[in-house]
């Protein structure tokens, strides 16, 4: 895989940070995160990357320590992005169909695909208000006014410029483009991802929460002074620096 020199992902602005977050998304983002740092009640608590859901169209694509293959192939009527983690698979008509009806919103949202010259145009609405665009979809939740606007365009042989364009009025202060290169790796391939089978984490996550509150009960109960554990795993979000 080869590597390029791009000091940040974010293109526009040309600051290269994200733009400042609304007021409203940054209630979310802290609700976000305070339900994260906590001991969680319920599996609700925890992200949808923890819980094998998904990380959303562009966590999904969005470079990671590991598993950031994928597979994009195109049918006469279809383009199918199939993404190596959570075993995600987006099918984006590419003729003349229009969006679902805005009532139905979904995790990776309806994408509707055209080309302009030799660039495949993505748009992408209908957003659940779950997701993020982040590492593994964690970050500000979107809106489901959010429209993403993706550009795939083969600048040689070898490699694919790819971005997207985020619209999401109720969360960010302006819209702001993400860019970098896709290209192959030799003999990669793209391996099955069971994320549930065998996967114990949600259930040790919970059932060492509950032995957490027993342990403050008994120790209330007691007279002690209750126990102290770290249960924060640290900020999922990082605002950009003024």
């Amino acid at each position: 895989m080869r590597s390029f020199r791009q000091t940040s992902l974010v293109v526009d602005p040309p600051n290269g940070r994200m733009p400042p977050l609304t007021a409203d998304g940054q209630k979310r983002t802290d609700e976000t995160q305070a339900r994260r740092r906590s001991r969680p009640s319920s599996w609700e608590d925890r992200s949808l990357y923890d819980r094998c859901l998904t990380r959303g169209p562009i966590g999904s694509i969005l470079p990671v320590i590991y598993g950031n293959g994928l597979e994009i192939h195109q049918t006469p009527h279809d383009v199918v992005i199939r993404y190596e983690m959570i075993h995600e698979t987006r099918i984006i008509p590419i003729d003349t169909r229009p969006h679902v009806n805005e009532a139905i919103k979904m995790y990776m949202g309806d994408a509707r695909g055209h080309f302009e010259g030799d660039t495949l145009v993505v748009e992408t609405k209908n957003m659940i208000g779950k997701t993020a665009i982040g590492l593994n979809g964690n970050g500000s939740p979107l809106s489901p006014s959010t429209t993403l606007v993706e550009r795939f365009k083969r600048v040689a042989g070898d490699q694919i410029d790819y971005s997207v364009t985020v619209t999401d009025p109720e969360t960010f202060t302006a819209p702001f483009t993400i860019a970098f290169p896709i290209t192959p790796q030799p003999d990669y391939q793209v391996l099955p991802y069971e994320c549930h089978e065998g996967n114990m984490a949600l259930a040790n996550i919970l059932s060492a929460a509950r032995a957490e509150d027993r342990a403050i009960a008994e120790a209330r109960a007691k007279g002690l002074p209750e126990p102290k554990f770290n249960n924060d795993d640290g900020p999922i979000f990082a605002p950009a620096r003024e």
